[in-house]
């Protein structure tokens, strides 16, 4: 995608100041997930490189978009199709539900061992750092915006699809990496108020397994539940409007 020299210059710097006072804020500000002890280096890193190996599998297959936000992202932006819309959202609910279980079952005897619902809760789908509906759904919708708005600059292979005409489908192999330090740097930037899911699929799926799960005192927060998959749904769409536009 190619924009007017001012424009790009415009957002760029937008970008870069989101994301590097972003770091800035979740470090040193009280009661985020990166200043309170955790790991956050650690998780960042392992989600980002985790999406690395995930597009660099399935690129040429699907597109590897593991993501609705990204799917119905592509699909507004006009690079992908609406028909395929369904079929993919419940693929990837379907396979985050697999994957968290059989993080549960490696992990079992540890999650035997840990009483703290809300802890194991956390390894299965986000929470707020701060329980604040309108920032907490902002939250989401700004950091899933960057994620697809970024994917939309990166996309690039032709993927045929039972029969169906050749579009540009999504990701492809060479562009693992990239998009692997866009959510590596989403989370250390972005992430420290929900822990930023910024992926209903990855949210939803792992949640309603973790409600299936034969633990005593459990509880899926599905109040909250509703936020990590409207705020990344709607983030998404206008990044794929925005850069339809800009497209122009």
């Amino acid at each position: 995608m190619t924009m007017h020299p001012y424009i790009a210059e415009f957002i760029g710097t937008a970008i870069l100041l989101l994301l590097g006072a972003g770091v800035n804020a979740n470090v040193s500000l009280k009661k985020t997930y990166a200043s309170q002890g955790s790991p956050w280096v650690l998780i960042t890193s392992a989600w980002g490189f985790a999406v690395f190996v995930a597009v660099f599998i399935t690129a040429q297959s699907s597109g590897a978009h593991l993501n609705p936000a990204i799917t119905l992202g592509l699909t507004l932006a006009g690079k992908f199709s609406w028909s395929l819309l369904p079929a993919y959202f419940l693929s990837q609910v379907l396979g985050a539900m697999f994957g968290s279980w059989l993080a549960y079952l490696t992990y079992i005897d540890h999650y035997r061992q840990t009483q703290d619902e809300a802890t194991v809760r956390g390894t299965f789908c986000t929470g707020p750092a701060i329980k604040n509906t309108k920032n907490n759904l902002f939250s989401e919708g700004i950091g899933t915006f960057m994620l697809v708005f970024a994917a939309l600059c990166i996309v690039g292979p032709n993927i045929e699809i039972n029969g169906s005409e050749v579009q540009n489908f999504g990701l492809g192999a060479l562009d693992a990496l990239p998009i692997g330090i866009v959510v590596w740097v989403i989370g250390i930037a972005l992430g420290g108020t929900t822990g930023y899911a910024i992926n209903p699929a990855r949210d939803f799926g792992p949640r309603l397994m973790y409600q299936m799960l034969p633990r005593k005192n459990k509880n899926a927060n599905w109040s909250y539940s509703w936020i990590p998959i409207v705020g990344p749904l709607v983030g998404g769409s206008i990044a794929g409007l925005i850069f339809t536009l800009l497209a122009l």
